[in-house]
This record gives C-alpha cells, structure tokens and sequence, in this order.
C-alpha cells in the first residue's frame, strides 16, 4: 500500500511539476516562440511554409486536431485551418492560416495570410512565401494554485501581437523540398517584472527553422511510395527529425510508420475518398521519459480540393 501510494504522489507530483513547466514556458516567454508540431506535417504544409501558398494548382482547404500526450494534464491541444489558392493565373499564391493551441493554463490562437510569388522553371516551381499574422494569447495562472508566490497570481488577460514569416517551397511532379522561418518576431512577456506588455523584437537567434522534403515513387501500377522528412532547428537546442514513409494502394489508401528523434513513433492511415476530398489518422507512441504517463498522441487530417477547371486534377495530388 505503502508504495502504491508513493508511486501515486510521484506521478501526481511529476503531473504538477509538468503543468508548472508548460506554463512557465508560455509565461516567461508569454506569447512566445513555441510552434506546434504534428505528425501529419506532409498535409498541413501551408501552416509552416507560406511558399506552399497555392501549391495544388486549386482551391485547397486541410484542418487537423491533434491530441498530445493522452492522459497527462496540461498536455497540448492543436487545431489548425488553412485555405489557399493559385491566383494571377498561377503566378501568385494566396492563403490564410488558423491555429489555435492550448497547453496547460495557457491558450494561443494566430490568424495569419499567406503570400506567394511562383517561378515557373523547366519541369518544376520554385515559389516565394511572405506570411503576415496576429498572435493572441490568454493565460489563467490561477489554477496553478501558487498562492505563496505572487509572480504566478498575474494573469496577462488576452494580449495580441504580430507576427512575421518567410518560406520557400521547390516542387517538381514527383519532389519537393521546403525551407522556411514561421516566427521571425520574438513576442515575449517577463511577468516577473510585474508587467503584461507585450515585448517584440525581431532576433535570430529566436527562428525556427524548417527543412521539408519528400516524393513520390512509384513501386507498379497499384503502389507507390511516399518517403517524407521534416528537420526542425532552433539555437539553443537539439535539432529534431522527422522521418515518415507511406505506402499507397491503388491511388486511395495509405499507411505508413515514422520516426521523430527523441519524442516518439508514429502510425498512419488515411484514404483518398474521391478525388477532392482525403482523410488521414495518425498515433505517436512516445518514446521520451514520458511514456509512462500518457497513452500517446493522436491527429485527425481532413483535406479539400476544390477545382474549378475540369482538365486538372485527373488523379489525386500527392503533395
């Protein structure tokens, strides 16, 4: 009994001690430089590169929820939006981004536009992404039941601030590869002064930098498959890497496994409904010394095409 109940404080105490960690992230660095990520990266490619702004050749829409760490409290809570379209007769992309996320007593929405200006080279695009956006963030430091210690009894209330981004995006039928900096403005909060204003400064040493590539080979007439790669890198800490493979049956169903480097393992599956419309699922089975406080993660995709021009889009795109 005596050690059931010590394992239970542990957890609790780790529960408490993870919750604190979350927050004090998002409070010392208030509106700060903390970017989701997801699994299912390859579909939601517009919410990290606005150089993917227009990339389908057609009206485009994804939404995504992922559910982070199940069963750990103040584990992070996404849902993403994107639209984005060809514009100037495919000369010019066009998006706008949602992301709202929730990790511990912390909630952060952006709305943001996507830019893109595209260069028709031999076989392949090579596009030019701006992103512009607002980030608002809301902070209710009252449940962590702090009250010895009056840094944690400030609450920010709702605080906004901007946002800037830059991406490019090369793409050929069968590749693409992608580099872009989502954050390029430091928002920050010190609550230790006992101010709530928000501070923004444009510092390098604060980008996020992503490196995307992936294709498509095809195996036969029925399998192909779909290799995919995502580096993430920041100053100050380790590099991670995301490696994921899908195979696709018959140009309709898919599955795959992946790896991401010091977080977890991954499974998909999803499935071309018709040619518009894709869904996808996708579990992370941590690896991290947090796997024996949370039964994993999931993420739900949901994509649209919607295309005005009947001599496009014969067979779904891949990318």
């Amino acid at each position: 009994m005596y050690k059931t109940e010590s394992k239970m404080k542990t957890i609790m105490n780790f529960h408490k001690s993870l919750l604190l960690v979350l927050s004090m992230a998002s409070c010392f660095v208030s509106i700060g430089q903390f970017d989701p990520h997801f699994t299912q990266y390859m579909f939601n490619e517009a919410i990290i590169n606005p150089g993917y702004a227009g990339s389908r050749e057609c009206l485009s829409g994804t939404m995504l929820y992922r559910q982070q760490w199940v069963g750990l409290d103040g584990a992070p809570t996404t849902l993403t939006g994107s639209v984005h379209s060809p514009i100037m007769a495919g000369k010019l992309g066009a998006g706008i981004n949602f992301v709202n996320e929730k990790i511990g007593v912390s909630q952060r929405t952006s709305f943001s536009v996507n830019a893109a200006y595209k260069l028709k080279l031999r076989n392949a695009t090579l596009s030019y992404g701006l992103q512009l956006g607002l980030v608002s963030l809301s902070e209710n430091l009252s449940q962590l039941n702090l009250q010895n210690d009056q840094q944690f009894m400030v609450s920010s209330g709702n605080k906004t601030a901007p946002n800037l981004g830059f991406g490019m995006y090369y793409s050929t039928e069968k590749w693409y590869g992608g580099i872009s900096i989502p954050r390029m403005i430091h928002n920050r909060i010190d609550v230790s002064t006992g101010s709530t204003e928000v501070q923004n400064s444009f510092n390098v040493g604060y980008f996020h930098y992503y490196l995307t590539g992936g294709g498509v080979i095809a195996v036969n007439n029925l399998i192909k498959v779909r290799p995919n790669a995502m580096l993430k890198a920041v100053k100050g800490a380790p590099a991670q890497l995301d490696l994921n493979a899908n195979v696709l049956f018959n140009d309709m169903i898919w599955a795959g496994l992946g790896y991401r480097t010091g977080d977890a393992v991954n499974f998909m599956l999803g499935a071309f409904i018709n040619k518009q419309l894709r869904v996808g699922y996708s579990y992370d089975y941590t690896l991290s010394m947090l796997q024996d406080y949370n039964t994993g993660s999931h993420e739900i995709m949901i994509g649209y095409d919607l295309n005005f021009s009947k001599d496009k889009m014969v067979s779904p795109r891949y990318f």
